[in-house]
Parts: C-alpha cells; sequence; structure tokens
C-alpha cells in the first residue's frame, strides 16, 4: 500500500475559506506535501464534505471524569492524560494545553490524590506527586497530542477570582515563578500563563515569563483598565484569556481590558461561546471586533462527556459538583463553576451566532490558535506541516479525526 494518500472531491478550509482541491499527504512522515504526478496515491473520496486542520484546545480544565489537579500516581495520571486525549478525538480536537487553575503553591509541584467519601462529602488528602512534569508534551495512541500546560494564576485579582480559590492568589512582587513552579523541568512544561497585569511587579513577571522562559502570557482574571492592559502587552503578554469574563465589563468611558480587541494594537483572545459564559448576541460582538485574532476555548471542566448528575470536588472546588447539559453549578447552589461544551459544539454556535461562515468559525479553533502559539507544525493545511486534519459534515459534526495522516476516530 502507498505512502502518499490524495484527499480529494472536498473543501480544504484554508485562510477562513473553502477551498475546492485536493490535499496530499506523506504518511511515513505524518506531513501534508505537494502533490507529485510521479507517485502514486491512495485515494479517499471526502464526498463534498469539509477538511480542516484538527482543532487547537487553548484552555481545558478537563474531561471524560478527569481533572488535571487529582492526582494517584505516575502510571494513573498518565492512563488519565490518555482517556482525555482519546475523548478528545471525538470533537475533532487534535492537540491540547492541560490548564491548571489557581491552586497552592504545594499543588502546582506536587498535586494531591483525593480519596473521595461515599454520598459525595468532602475530599480527603491522601499523597502527593510531581504534576506539572506529568504535562510535558506527549503523543498518545489514538488521541489527541498533549502540547504542554496552560497556568491560570496564581498570579490573578481576587476580586476577579471567578471559580478560583482567592486565598491562593498571589502578588508577583512577592513570589517568584520557580518559588510556584518549581523548577527548570517543571517550567518548561508551561507554555502559557495567565497574569493580572495591574498586580505589584506583573509588568516584571511578564517580562521574565516571556523573555526568560519562552512561555505566553496572556491577560485575564483582571480589573485592570484600558491603559494598564496595554503596559501588559508592551510587558510582552499577546492575549487575553476568556474576554468578557473575570474583568471589569466593557463601559464606553472605561473600556478596561476587553476594549482591547478592537485597539489597534489588539492582542489574541479566547471566548467561551456556549451561552452560559457569554450571551449570543456578545459571542458575536467579540468575533467581529478582530476575527483574526479571536480564539475559541471550552474552558471545560472533568464533566464534559460525561452524564448529568452529581460529582465529587477536587483541589480548586473542594464541593460536590452538579451537572446540567453543559452548565455545571456548586450543588445545591446557582454557583456557576465550568462549562461542559465541546470545541466542535464551540466552533457551531458561534457560525450560528454571528452568522459568519463554518469556514471562518474553524479558524478561531485552528490557524488563530497556532499562530498565538507561535506553532509551525500544525493547525494550519498547509504543504510541510502535520497532517492533523478532522472532516466535517456542512453542519460542522465531526466525521472522521486524523492525526499524522493515520485516521484515529470515526463517527459511529
Amino acid at each position: 500500500m502507498s505512502n502518499f494518500k490524495e484527499f480529494t472531491n472536498g473543501r480544504v478550509c484554508l485562510n477562513g475559506c473553502l477551498i475546492e482541491e485536493s490535499l496530499f499527504v506523506d504518511t511515513s512522515k505524518g506531513r501534508i506535501i505537494h502533490h507529485n504526478p510521479d507517485e502514486s496515491y491512495q485515494v479517499f473520496d471526502l464526498e463534498g464534505q469539509i477538511l480542516a486542520p484538527a482543532f487547537l484546545e487553548l484552555q481545558i480544565n478537563g474531561c471524560a471524569g478527569i481533572h488535571f489537579t487529582r492526582f494517584e500516581d505516575s502510571q494513573t495520571y498518565q492512563e488519565s492524560l490518555k482517556k482525555v486525549s482519546q475523548y478528545l478525538i471525538t470533537t475533532g480536537v487534535g492537540s491540547y494545553w492541560a490548564t491548571v487553575p489557581t491552586v497552592s503553591k504545594e499543588v502546582f509541584k506536587k498535586v494531591k490524590q483525593y480519596v473521595f467519601q461515599p454520598r459525595l462529602r468532602l475530599p480527603l488528602q491522601a499523597r502527593i506527586s510531581d504534576v506539572l512534569p506529568q504535562l510535558k508534551p506527549q503523543s498518545f495512541s489514538f488521541g489527541a497530542e498533549l502540547l504542554g500546560a496552560h497556568c491560570e494564576g496564581p498570579w490573578l485579582n481576587p476580586v476577579k477570582k471567578g471559580a478560583h480559590d482567592e486565598s491562593l492568589m498571589q502578588v508577583p512582587d512577592l513570589t517568584s515563578e520557580e518559588e510556584i513552579y518549581g523548577g527548570t523541568d517543571a517550567i518548561a512544561n508551561i507554555k502559557m500563563v495567565t497574569v493580572a497585569p495591574e498586580l505589584p511587579g506583573a509588568t516584571n513577571l511578564i517580562n521574565r515569563l516571556t523573555n526568560d522562559h519562552g512561555i505566553v502570557v496572556s491577560l485575564g482574571h483582571s480589573s485592570a483598565g484600558y491603559d494598564t492592559g496595554l503596559a501588559g502587552l508592551t510587558a510582552g503578554a499577546k492575549a487575553l484569556t476568556h474576554v468578557f469574563n473575570a474583568m471589569d465589563p466593557l463601559h464606553h468611558r472605561q473600556p478596561g481590558l476587553g476594549g482591547l480587541i478592537s485597539s489597534p494594537r489588539s492582542p489574541y483572545y479566547s471566548i467561551i461561546p456556549d451561552g452560559i459564559h457569554l450571551h449570543p448576541a456578545t459571542v458575536t460582538l467579540a468575533y467581529r471586533a478582530n476575527p483574526e485574532k479571536c480564539i475559541l476555548i471550552t474552558d471545560s471542566i472533568e464533566m464534559a462527556g460525561m452524564p448529568d448528575g452529581l460529582y465529587p470536588g477536587h483541589a480548586q472546588i473542594p464541593h460536590p459538583q452538579k451537572k446540567d447539559g453543559n452548565k455545571v453549578t456548586i450543588a445545591d447552589t446557582d454557583t456557576l463553576i465550568g462549562s461542559c461544551i465541546s470545541l466542535d459544539e464551540c466552533v457551531r454556535n458561534l457560525s450560528l451566532w454571528s452568522s459568519c461562515s463554518l469556514s471562518k468559525a474553524i479558524r478561531c479553533a485552528t490557524e488563530n490558535v497556532a499562530r498565538l502559539m507561535g506553532l509551525e507544525d500544525r493547525g494550519i493545511l498547509e504543504p510541510g506541516r502535520r497532517a492533523d486534519f478532522v472532516v466535517l459534515n456542512d453542519q460542522g459534526y465531526v466525521q472522521q479525526t486524523w492525526l499524522e495522516g493515520v485516521k484515529v476516530y470515526q463517527k459511529g
């Protein structure tokens, strides 16, 4: 059987447009290639469907019953990551960054194992082991690839804590990244950090994270004004985390961080288009401000992909949690914890709510993410990059997922 594959009779998603052309892949290298007329190709008829880059999940706290702050032992943790990865490919995700929320510095460096008592009582600490070293970039058999960690904190503003524990938040002037995250090996696995730019010492921290460690800094969980946000961008920040959530609202005289999305120096910015964190009209407003900088995230938690019901807490949320559709709250309260939306649903929602084409919505979960994170090997369907792609029908539902030219998921 030939190592060369041709995907034909489909529409290739590139730069927010659908192009009727074939895509050529060398499976021996797992890369997209230019067409070589001297080679024989195994032909795959896409029957008019859409061929898009595999989605890139920039912010996910967990799914399939797994939360990234739960740890038992290295082998079990790796099995959990594999379970997450194998779930994500069913939603079209080819690569992801595991989000570690604001927890204590001991947990950043050493994740606690929790043993849950019957009937969802609060967790009891059992033993500890390193976490960030577990989140090194790695591949899994028939699963999405882990590209490292996104640390959402602990340098966040307590007045914009969201579901984070304000008692564990830190001030940059009083703590260092080494003290919080651990040594060089652990920090090397961190690819993004969310920081509130108004905190004392935040500018120096942003500068160190970007220049000394090569980490992408995003601004969020913040009450910063517009000018303070600009100062954060000048220091090296490149993005905003879940814009309009956990930040001051957009005001006509004081636009805050959210106002940066339409500025001449607009950073990349993520939104959660689930109808829970943002109203559909707000999603449309955010997207239309700068479609080439807009990024879709799920910010999903461990109940994503699980049945509705009650679930135990963890290091971030030490309370029983109730899942009802995509919405998760602290049990017996109206306090929102997070969402269980999938990234393919985010794409469909954006297209539906904003009336943008499906291909332009896809760009917000692929090419825009790749450019923010400096990925040169995936996220765009062009020769030389990985043959990671997803086959979608006209409504944006995942039919197949391919990684390095190998089909890893087929809708049943």
